[in-house]
């Protein structure tokens, strides 16, 4: 179940309080009339099933509440309440399988800012992944692959795509260009260093790797696999289950693909380094396709779901 807070200007209340009526899954209606001062209007809160909130969020919008009013949503953890069950057992499909688009963009909005801290953490990443290819150390590939924040802007790219949003596409775009030739820049500059004490050395990353080989040779396997962490990535967003986002992370060669383009390059091995570019490309076009694909997908479910809902009401 989702809590919903409204400020509601008072000639909008009423409408406001026909909608939630009208909407299927909603409950636990109350309205405080001329409680809010900052804006001044009604307060009205409710309780929606998860499946229906979409559904009024937007009919919320279409009011003008999130101009005039304030929209205010939060997830309930629990719910003791006959009613609530009730109202969860009306609204069409599974409260897990259900999609916040609202919430979603929210959130990759969030997640594909350019920040000081995204830069930094894909720094970090992709020099723990270059440790991890100079030493053919699958853990710290694993590891690398675990700090990553790449996708958070793929996700956001995904949805400004499928919402046909242009800002949050630029944005996206922006975070995840900028954000790995920085990373890749400074990781040059730290294979340099690491040369210059010893630590790393052309012929550990000209050596056998059966380990990290596989980051500078891609393969069908290595759009494969991203097109499956994708839309794994993508559900895990979309729904009330967000544990899978740390599998999706380790499952693709993003962050290890252009640590070993940086460090190969700082090494003037052009094979490599075209060899780990191929591979960075080729999963963030995996992702970025199966993103948009998974959601375009949801979209055409819900919209079938409601349908036969509206027709279930009618009769």
């Amino acid at each position: 179940m989702l809590h919903l807070r409204l400020i509601s200007p008072a000639g909008r209340t009423d409408a406001v309080v026909s909608l939630i009526e009208k909407t299927v899954g909603t409950t636990h209606l109350v309205v405080l009339p001329g409680a809010a001062r900052s804006p001044s209007g009604d307060v009205v809160m409710c309780d929606v099933a998860r499946e229906a909130g979409d559904e009024l969020i937007a009919g919320l919008r279409e009011l003008g509440l999130d101009r005039t009013g304030s929209i205010a949503v939060e997830t309930i953890d629990l719910s003791l309440s006959e009613r609530a069950d009730r109202a969860e057992d009306e609204a069409p499909g599974e409260g897990v399988d259900a999609v916040l688009w609202e919430q979603l963009t929210d959130a990759t909005h969030e997640e594909s800012a350019l920040s000081v801290t995204y830069v930094a953490f894909i720094t970090l990443a992709t020099m723990i992944a270059a440790c991890g290819v100079v030493l053919d150390n699958a853990v710290l590939i694993v590891g690398a692959m675990a700090v990553g924040p790449e996708f958070g802007p793929l996700a956001g790219f995904s949805t400004a795509l499928v919402r046909r949003a242009p800002r949050l596409a630029l944005r996206s775009l922006v975070a995840l260009l900028v954000g790995f030739a920085a990373a890749m820049a400074m990781t040059v500059a730290f294979s340099w260093l690491m040369d210059a004490l010893g630590l790393f050395t052309e012929s550990k990353l000209e050596g056998e790797r059966p380990n990290t080989g596989f980051v500078y040779a891609p393969d069908a396997f290595s759009f494969v696999v991203a097109v499956l962490a994708g839309v794994a990535g993508t559900l895990s967003l979309t729904s009330a289950k967000s544990g899978a986002l740390v599998g999706v992370a380790i499952s693709v060669t993003t962050v290890p693909a252009a640590a070993n383009a940086a460090v190969a390059l700082s090494y003037g091995d052009t094979e490599q380094t075209a060899g780990s570019t191929v591979q960075l490309l080729l999963n963030l076009a995996g992702i970025v396709v199966a993103g948009c694909l998974t959601l375009l997908a949801q979209k055409w479910f819900w919209a079938r779901q409601r349908a036969r809902g509206a027709r279930t009401e009618g009769v």
